[in-house]
């Protein structure tokens, strides 16, 4: 009875071994899918920082002349000239702001290691 016990409990293969061994590889997938979830965000973090410098580099200013038109009074051009139309020209100068041209850096920093504690 006990041998065969024994022999009962050798052949078995859906006991405590299998679940431990589980347990290790869904902790060693999970591990393995932070680490590369994290590579993902850091190269997402790039590639907007990289959309951010090219919107940045971009040059915005603009400017335009104005337009004025004078009006005779019929006598041959001479000298009673009248404003007709007038428009004012504008101008925008696209200065250059914080973090155009990749000034600011997005990227993680390094580790630092942690400092006692302090009661301030």
């Amino acid at each position: 009875m006990f041998q065969k016990f024994l022999t009962n409990f050798w052949q078995d293969e859906n006991g405590f071994i299998i679940s431990a061994e589980l347990v290790l590889i869904a902790t060693i997938l999970i591990i393995g899918l932070i680490v590369g979830l994290s590579s993902i965000q850091h190269a997402i973090v790039s590639e907007l920082n990289d959309i951010g410098d090219g919107i940045g580099t971009s040059n915005q200013s603009y400017y335009y002349s104005g337009f004025s038109s004078y009006k005779n009074f019929g006598n041959g051009g001479g000298g009673n000239n009248a404003l007709k139309a007038y428009t004012r020209g504008a101008a925008f100068y696209d200065s250059g702001d914080d973090c155009d041209d990749d000034q600011c850096d997005i990227a993680c920093d390094v580790p630092v290691n942690e400092g006692p504690k302090t009661n301030i």
